[in-house]
Parts: C-alpha cells; structure tokens; sequence
C-alpha cells in the first residue's frame, strides 16, 4: 500500500487527515496513553511499541494501531522511525 492509498483510506474511516512524523534515532517515550485512536504507516526505521506486557517491533511498510486511552511505551531504531498516521478522535 503506499502513503497516498493509505491516507485515502484512513479519510474513509473516519480519520483526521494524516501527518508524517519522524522521532529521533534511540528515543523512547514512557508509558503513556492518547486521547485518539492512531493507526500509522511505517515509512522508514522501527519502532518497538508495547501493550500489556507485549512488544512489538514495526518496520517499514508495517502499520500499527493503536485504540484510544491504550496504555503504551514506544522505542526508536537506530535510524529513528518515519511514519505516516491518522488519528480518530475518542467518542
């Protein structure tokens, strides 16, 4: 799927419009939890992110998902991560 297929598809979902995001090579982000369902596109590097005890590493071409309010920790490759994602507000 590429980016432009992807962002269409997340629109008929009901998604915000998508915004690329890039996080620094070896950074990491405590657990912690968003107000918005995330569904995102790897477009470069990895991200390891983990869910009640469980990690997962995404690398490009993968796409993770994320429900609003999920508790999780998230850590960057050693080239960072790029990735693609739409955002849905809680209701």
């Amino acid at each position: 799927m590429t980016p432009d297929q992807f962002a269409q598809a997340l629109m008929g979902e009901g998604f915000e419009p998508a915004v690329t995001i890039t996080r620094e090579p070896g950074g990491r982000l405590d657990e912690h939890t968003h107000p918005f369902e995330a569904r995102a596109l790897i477009l470069a590097g990895e991200i390891g992110i983990a869910t009640a005890g469980v990690e997962r590493v995404y690398r490009a071409g993968d796409v993770f998902h994320l429900l609003a309010e999920t508790p999780h920790s998230e850590w960057y490759g050693a080239e960072g991560v790029r990735y693609l994602v739409g955002r849905r507000p809680a209701a």
